[in-house]
């Protein structure tokens, strides 16, 4: 069960720091030229239109690729880790879904991982 836990605690940080970073950083530079006239924040590239795009927008938009793909591939490694877990610890549904759907809402799965590690050591305090 030790082992579980620590994956799972290990796999909900990063989830929750790769989505807090990709939603609060990445995307809003990224999609934010749209709604922005600050210079930096330039649209991108059009090929033979604009061949020039803002520095704030290259890094959003790198952010979002690379981000949005690791957090994706991490996600599930985080789905399987907290399912794991939930059988382990024997949770009911109700627990183990909203343990799982909280890795998809920034900041969330650091609310989620404190609530199942405290469930954990509360059940089974001789086994962690």
């Amino acid at each position: 069960m030790k082992g579980n836990l620590t994956a799972y605690r290990v796999m909900a940080t990063i989830v929750g720091v790769l989505l807090i970073v990709l939603c609060l950083i990445g995307l809003p530079l990224h999609y934010g030229y749209l709604i922005s006239d600050a210079g930096w924040l330039a649209e991108p590239a059009i090929e033979g239109v604009n061949d020039t795009a803002g520095w704030g927008w290259r890094l959003g938009s790198d952010i979002s690729a690379y981000l949005g793909v690791a957090h994706g591939w991490l996600y599930l490694i985080f789905l399987i880790t907290a399912f794991l877990l939930s059988r382990k610890a024997k949770w009911d549904i109700g627990f183990t879904v909203v343990t799982l759907i909280c890795g998809t809402i920034p900041v969330l799965s650091f609310w989620a991982e404190h609530r199942a590690v405290k469930r954990v050591k509360a059940e089974y305090p001789a086994l962690v």
